[in-house]
């Protein structure tokens, strides 16, 4: 007796969950300049790479005899999938469903299964393509009983993830409630610039809570998350761009804490000197310069993926490579606060910095940092709190870090360059300026009375200032072993490259889960 009856009713029951919400569903999210879940699935992976899981999880009617009526899917894709030929995991949203209403049990503690869990057991990168609208109180009339969420089965493999595999998030459309949540629980987030944006709570309960009138895009749009609050890393123009960065920021990262980051070959020399070094810095301490223009003369050729470039833009990080081998780069922008650094750029070089350890990317941090920023904004903001927190992220670091000076080094926050790592040296160009205060203000604070009780304040003041320029000399520092090295500015790629070719042979003896104030993942 064939079993070809139930084979065609599988198929049957496939084609229906493929038509997600139907047609009009469909057509409303292509309406908001969106994709469907399985247009972005086949849109991020390698072609035909995708297999699915739990395709036949839904609501099923019945006729009377008893014969398949009509199926509705639910509202979250899930599976395996391949980019660039590595596998990875992929969790997926279908906003055509109910508007994406995300029931906290579709695939978690629904029987035994969890896609996290799964990512983690495999050691497969984990990617959310999130677009839901979050909880609903249909839920309660659907269920005949309100849900006490939490427990380790909703929140538990968060952690876990974090701790083993890489985790990327994009939020693809307007997510309330939990969603958001997950945006922040990951590596790496993007959202795309004009359809999508994410609260805890939307309009309608802000009005109902605050009485206040507001729009979605006000509330919580990329000028919100990507430029304010740094809930969210970058920003796509569209979905498709979104997808390219996903693989982009994968390509820089290992499948899982037990591998090292994939190398790539390259034919850029480790040894190219570019003359543009030279002169790159300013004589004047006041002027600026590009410091992203600067890295493209150390770093492989096309090599950079900035992280986060619209929030703290006061300090960059980016992925790079040296080499071939992936790296994560700091440093600081002098053309925006003049470089200092302030409270969310201590939040940013530490989640940065967290995610490197976390995956043996070695640390490079190119130092021209003027020191905090000061006044009652910074204070506000707790930068103190901040700054410990940063040195705290470095004292943990366990991966290799190379420090380079290439212009201002003041203060505390000029200090938080260090690490413990063996092969830490500290070089520095011989623009090099640094001490526990700029002079510029350090003889104001030193000399106010003195400056104050001259005929002429200003002049007495340049006079003071001068009369400290011999000391400032980088050579000087040098010769008390202060700074380990001075450098010709066109050495730095092939010390740069040297560096990350030995840290290799470090960070293979580290692989694994890291620890975390004394916590282990």
């Amino acid at each position: 007796m064939s079993w070809q009856p139930e084979v065609e009713e599988l198929q049957i029951r496939r084609q229906m969950a493929m038509q997600m919400g139907g047609d009009e569903g469909v057509a409303r999210q292509h309406a908001k300049g969106r994709l469907t879940v399985r247009e972005r699935i086949e849109a991020l992976l390698d072609k035909a790479s995708f297999r699915e899981i739990g395709t036949l999880f839904g609501k099923a009617e019945y006729n009377e005899d008893g014969s398949l009526k009509d199926f509705t899917h639910v509202a979250r894709v899930i599976g395996t999938g391949r980019i660039d030929g590595r596998p990875v995991a992929v969790d997926g949203g279908d906003f055509t469903i109910r508007g994406g209403w995300g029931d906290p049990t579709s695939f978690v503690g629904a029987g035994r299964f969890s896609i996290e869990q799964m990512a983690v057991d495999r050691r497969l990168p984990y990617i959310r393509l999130l677009d839901s609208a979050g909880g609903s109180v249909e839920s309660i009339r659907a269920k005949g009983r309100t849900v006490l969420l939490g427990g380790p089965h909703l929140f538990g493999p968060w952690h876990r993830l974090m701790a083993h595999v890489p985790v990327v998030s994009a939020a693809l459309g307007s997510l309330g409630g939990e969603p958001p949540v997950r945006v922040a629980a990951s590596h790496w987030s993007v959202m795309t610039k004009s359809t999508s944006e994410l609260f805890v709570a939307g309009p309608p309960l802000v009005k109902q809570a605050l009485h206040r009138d507001i729009k979605k895009e006000e509330l919580g749009d990329y000028r919100v998350h990507a430029c304010e609050s740094g809930v969210v890393d970058n920003v796509a123009e569209d979905e498709h761009e979104a997808f390219r960065l996903i693989r982009q920021f994968l390509s820089y990262l290992p499948q899982n804490v037990w591998q090292q980051p994939p190398w790539r070959e390259t034919d850029d020399d480790c040894e190219r000197r570019d003359e543009e070094l030279l002169s790159i810095i300013p004589r004047g301490r006041r002027r600026t310069y590009s410091i992203r223009d600067l890295i493209q003369h150390i770093v492989d050729k096309d090599s950079t993926f900035e992280i986060a470039p619209l929030y703290a833009r006061s300090v960059v990080t980016m992925l790079a490579r040296l080499d071939g081998y992936p790296v994560a780069l700091m440093s600081n922008d002098c053309r925006v606060l003049g470089g200092a650094q302030t409270a969310a750029g201590c939040e940013k070089m530490m989640r940065f910095i967290d995610m490197a350890d976390t995956f043996h990317l070695p640390v490079i941090y190119l130092v021209d940092c003027p020191g905090f920023m000061i006044g009652p904004d910074s204070e506000h903001q707790g930068i103190e709190r901040k700054s410990a927190r940063l040195a705290f992220a470095m004292a943990q670091m366990t991966v290799p870090g190379q420090v380079v000076i290439l212009r201002r080094s003041f203060g505390v926050a000029g200090a938080l360059h260090g690490s413990v790592s063996p092969l830490n040296l500290r070089y520095a160009w011989p623009s090099g300026d640094w001490g526990s205060l700029p002079i510029e203000g350090g003889v104001m604070a030193a000399y106010r009375r003195e400056i104050q009780a001259a005929e002429n304040p200003e002049e007495k003041r340049l006079e003071l200032e001068q009369g400290f320029e011999p000391y400032l000399s980088p050579f000087r520092t040098a010769e008390a072993f202060d700074v380990e090295e001075i450098i010709d500015p066109r050495e730095t790629r092939s010390i740069l490259c040297e560096f990350v070719r030995g840290a290799q042979e470090l960070t293979r003896t580290q692989l694994g889960p890291k620890w975390r104030l004394g916590v282990r993942p």
